[in-house]
């Protein structure tokens, strides 16, 4: 029996089986390429969805790490925490939010957006004003109301009765949208683009329209950027894209380069909403986590980074729709940025066990498009390597 095989055997007996996981392991990173047990090398176009947008092992957030381990790692938020406040300013400096509030992942972030904009509307409106608005094939996380939120059944069954007061439209139809828009409305949540429903761009009429209606109906925008947030767009947050400003935005992932962390951030005018005791968490915004996450955005910030992976990006993407038009699939490459879509109607996943028996690891989103999420500083000869294996398998499966 080799490594991996014992691996898994372990893990099955005692790991709940709540996903569909390859049979390997990672156990060592570096920049883009990641490594197995059994040593085999792969590029890696995942980054853990996400989440190690700076690749593997960046010698910046390990320092960070190593650091802040040997000064102090959890204090809880009974008392303040210098690092945190630290990463908020530079979350403040650098986006249209005047407040920041820390928790641990993405579903928490999402979760304490949806309390923040339920107690605003009460507050401000009364207690009939509490629906949210949220788009089909959207995905906002596992918690009750999270996945309530998400726009996809199948991440709802079994889990009834669902919390009450959430309704959806279809992504872009601004008929339904001013349909469903009422005084009932607390808030409209979307990310600028679905990642889990199939890297599908949300257009900027349909944002600017749900934009309006927030106005006139009294009613907040919610941009949940956890997995387009963070320079995975080709910006620093994918609303600058649109000129189109939120009134809270959600981060995870990319935050803390591959440490468990999430912010919501909001508007003085909303954020005054919550006091002592409306929401919290324990190690939401520990001194690991935002010591980490503080160096990422210095990263992130860096004078010409962002140009720079637009630039990278923009190469990668056309390579990709040139294999696209060569193998004529369909549709054209979706998304901005880093995170790219190629939509295919079949041979998905046999594409993705494809790739990763050549080196590369990618996945299949929504089952509906090949997704790309290789780190910011993917390089072009790590981009071309993983054209050239695409081109290979597309030529003896398509």
């Amino acid at each position: 029996m080799n490594e991996t095989n014992a691996i898994v055997q372990r893990g099955q007996a005692v790991v709940m089986n709540t996903y569909g996981r390859l049979p390997m392991a990672l156990v060592k990173g570096k920049g883009t390429y990641v490594w197995d047990a059994e040593g085999n090398k792969y590029l890696d176009f995942v980054t853990g969805l996400a989440v190690s947008s700076l690749g593997h092992s960046h010698p910046v957030v390990a320092e960070a790490i190593q650091k802040q381990a040997e000064e102090i790692l959890h204090t809880s938020n009974l008392y303040w925490i210098p690092k945190q406040i630290a990463l908020a300013e530079k979350l403040v400096e650098n986006s249209f939010a005047d407040k920041v509030f820390f928790c641990n992942s993405g579903a928490e972030a999402n979760e304490a957006a949806i309390k923040l904009a339920r107690k605003y509307a009460k507050e401000h409106y009364g207690k009939d004003k509490y629906e949210i608005l949220t788009l089909v094939n959207s995905f906002h996380g596992r918690t009750l109301a999270t996945l309530t939120a998400t726009g996809q059944t199948k991440y709802q069954e079994g889990y009834a009765p669902l919390p009450e007061g959430f309704s959806y439209l279809p992504i872009n139809d601004v008929v339904q949208l001013e349909e469903k828009m009422s005084e009932k409305v607390a808030a409209v949540m979307l990310e600028p683009i679905q990642g889990e429903g199939g890297i599908l761009p949300v257009d900027v009429e349909f944002i600017e329209r749900v934009r309006e209606l927030c106005n006139q109906q009294g009613a907040l925008l919610i941009f949940d950027e956890v997995q387009v947030g963070l320079g995975r767009t080709g910006k620093l947050f994918a609303y600058e894209w649109t000129g189109v400003t939120p009134d809270i935005m959600t981060l995870a992932k990319a935050l803390g380069g591959g440490v468990p962390i999430g912010a919501m951030l909001a508007t003085d005018r909303v954020a005054s909403t919550f006091k002592p005791g409306d929401h919290a968490s324990t190690f939401g915004g520990n001194p690991l986590s935002t010591a980490v996450g503080s160096a990422v955005m210095d990263i992130l910030t860096e004078e010409g980074f962002m140009e720079d992976v637009q630039k990278r990006a923009q190469y990668f993407k056309h390579e990709l729709q040139k294999l696209a038009d060569k193998y004529h699939t369909g549709e054209g490459i979706r998304g901005q940025g880093f995170i790219l879509g190629w939509p295919i109607d079949r041979l998905g996943p046999e594409i993705v066990e494809a790739a990763r028996a050549k080196g590369l690891l990618i996945n299949f989103a929504g089952g509906k498009a090949l997704r790309f999420l290789p780190p910011l500083n993917v390089s072009i000869e790590e981009m071309n390597q993983a054209i050239a294996i695409l081109d290979q398998i597309f030529s003896e499966r398509w």
